[in-house]
């Protein structure tokens, strides 16, 4: 593995870099106190926290790495930013702290936790020292600084599990909990919705558009904008007339042969029948139903329409018990025992599991083999390929990106040169949508910063394209006129007019409720709408015809025959009573205490967690030990709307 780090393949070297950067990126920037910050300027800080900063650069870092990564989706980003700043600068805190209160982390300490981190690049355990930096380099870090990481994290992890230990949980907590998970009820509902479509109704006449805008006026900005020359090298374009010779191929094929190699595998269907969370009665009733089966399957029966009509795996069962192809390592041992011993329409014995008795018939089997060149030509010659159309690519990036440096105006002339597409871009707001890219964070990111021809680095905005780009102008974020953000305020303004409709329509309804003296029926006939009833549902389920049960919270604490509502979701109104009541049975929680107190646990320590965090910061706050710079934090939030 380590010899992936030496090579001077790019397109593996990127690979690996990425995935390292998603742990050495978040922990660095996030938490390493003063890394790169000390002396940013003051319109680069976001907070400072004893003696060092953190600054734009390091949150617009961190976000594009959660993006990369799909910890957050690109049409959410811009709610999810004052969250990540607020957790950078939290995390920053209680590693400041846990500083000032003297913990350490010793070097025994910090060498299990970077081979813990590294085991991916490092499977044997050990870290050769010229791999580990030059690894580390790829990510613009050195040892010290990346080491200084690892340690505040680990400070930081110590000091909150000193503060989360010792959560409690009642029995009687256990018992609310239980039923709060497991108590059931029945309800009968009406469902009104209002004819037409509201938005179709709502009209907005220019007059009322402009004094709303006037009194809103503070909640409209048009975002910083830039325009840009883009160059793009597209996988599907350059790879278009490219051919791997046969030679080649045969020479990569036998290069990798264990690559090729399958194992012994069996095609396999089963009955299950479960005794997991039962008791011993229970799995004894088990047990005798699965040699029944047996019985039946050995007299002739339909081994399939058995399993439909009898297995509890929901994953095979309506497939006639089919698991498809199993290799060995895949099923727990005396499933794979009883697996690999049959004979190709052969019916097992009961066999028993850690999930109960199974019946197994193997359909086919094949043993281990090696696959023929011809089975994996065409696997090879894409891959081949592949790598030989990005290195191409990356050469003619690579060489556009020097030339634009020299000559930022001619960016037309230079990607017709190496044959990469041009674009023009005008007036791109962050978010926006690029030509031949679509909405591009790692774009957005590069440009951010930029002074006019200026040059990004080479970009990597989807798997199979690479860019440049070259930046042109920028025009600052303002305070909008009207008729920048016409379509935002009518928008507004029309979801509003609908939420007011909404709102008068639950009034008419409750109103018609109440003169019908609480009867579902008579509503129904007044409204138009049938009276229905759902089947029973806890309270983190679904009711049906309705929703989320989340809707109905007050059904289950209320005697039957009370109401709930009315509510609305989306444009329907909803009134219902409550009809039944279904109690949890106390005999079953013995079986699931254990899950319920880990649980609850889990939810005290969450709770703990966040006291403890939001009592760092005040504490901060209060001895000038953290500043927050909230005009900074709304002009990064700003950057990403729109």
């Amino acid at each position: 593995m380590f010899d992936l780090f030496r090579s001077r393949d790019k397109a593996v070297r990127y690979l690996l870099g990425a995935l390292l950067g998603l742990v050495a990126l978040s922990l660095v920037i996030t938490l390493i106190p003063g890394y790169g910050a000390a002396s940013a300027p003051r319109e680069q800080v976001v907070a400072k926290i004893g003696d060092d900063n953190l600054t734009v650069p390091e949150v617009q870092a961190t976000l594009q790495s959660a993006l990369r990564s799909r910890q957050m989706p690109q049409e959410m980003i811009q709610f999810y930013v004052p969250q990540l700043i607020d957790q950078m600068i939290t995390e920053r805190a209680i590693a400041y702290q846990a500083s000032r209160m003297g913990f350490r982390i010793n070097d025994e300490e910090l060498a299990n936790a970077i081979r813990s981190m590294l085991t991916q690049f490092f499977p044997t355990g050990e870290i050769p020292q010229d791999g580990y930096a030059r690894v580390l380099s790829q990510q613009g870090l050195t040892i010290p600084e990346f080491e200084r990481n690892v340690r505040t994290n680990l400070l930081l992890l110590r000091l909150q599990n000193i503060a989360m230990e010792g959560a409690i949980v009642t029995p009687e907590e256990v018992d609310r909990e239980y039923h709060r998970k497991n108590d059931k009820i029945k309800v009968e509902y009406v469902k009104y919705t209002p004819p037409g479509d509201l938005r179709s109704q709502v009209h907005i006449t220019p007059e009322e558009m402009k004094a709303y805008f006037e009194s809103q006026k503070g909640q409209f900005t048009v975002p910083e904008k830039r325009s840009f020359d883009l160059l793009v090298a597209d996988e599907a374009k350059v790879g278009a007339s490219f051919q791997v010779p046969d030679s080649e191929l045969r020479a990569a094929y036998n290069a990798s042969l264990d690559k090729y190699r399958t194992g012994e595998r069996v095609h396999v269907r089963h009955i299950l029948i479960k005794t997991t969370d039962k008791s011993k009665e229970d799995a004894a009733k088990a047990e005798a139903k699965a040699n029944d089966l047996l019985k039946q399957i050995r007299g002739g029966a339909d081994f399939a329409k058995l399993a439909k009509e009898n297995s509890e795996d929901p994953g095979s069962a309506q497939k006639g018990g089919d698991l498809d192809w199993v290799t060995r390592g895949q099923t727990v041992p005396n499933f794979e025992t009883a697996a690999f011993s049959l004979k190709p329409k052969e019916i097992s014995n009961v066999i028993k599991t850690e999930y109960g008795y199974h019946i197994l018939q193997v359909l086919e089997k094949e043993p281990a083999k090696l696959k023929s060149f011809d089975e994996v030509k065409d696997q090879i010659a894409t891959d081949q390929k592949r790598q030989a159309v990005f290195n191409k690519m990356q050469q003619a990036v690579e060489q556009a990106r020097a030339e634009l440096t020299k000559s930022p105006k001619n960016a037309e002339q230079i990607a017709s040169k190496y044959g990469l597409a041009y674009y023009k871009v005008e007036n791109s707001a962050p978010g926006g949508s690029i030509p031949d890219l679509g909405t591009s964070p790692e774009v957005d990111q590069n440009l951010a910063g930029l002074k006019p021809g200026q040059v990004t680095s080479v970009m990597q905005p989807a798997p199979n394209k690479l860019a440049v780009a070259v930046l042109d102008q920028v025009t600052p974020s303002h305070p909008a006129q009207l008729a920048e953000v016409e379509s935002q305020v009518r928008d507004r303004m029309t979801d509003l007019r609908v939420q007011q409709m909404t709102d008068q329509r639950v009034r008419e309804i409750t109103q018609k409720f109440k003169s019908a003296g609480g009867d579902l029926a008579s509503l129904g006939k007044q409204v138009g709408a049938d009276v229905k009833t759902t089947d029973f549902f806890t309270l983190e389920g679904a009711a049906e015809g309705i929703g989320q049960a989340s809707y109905l919270t007050e059904g289950f604490t209320k005697p039957v025959g009370s109401t709930v509502g009315p509510f609305n979701i989306g444009n329907q109104v909803f009134l219902a009573k409550v009809v039944e009541k279904q109690p949890a049975d106390p005999a079953k929680l013995a079986a699931g205490r254990d899950s319920l107190v880990l649980e609850l646990k889990r939810k005290r320590a969450a709770e703990r967690k966040e006291l403890f965090e939001d009592g760092v910061v005040t504490t901060l706050v209060k001895q000038g030990k953290l500043k927050k710079y909230p005009e900074t934090i709304t002009r990064i939030v700003q950057g990403y709307r729109g």
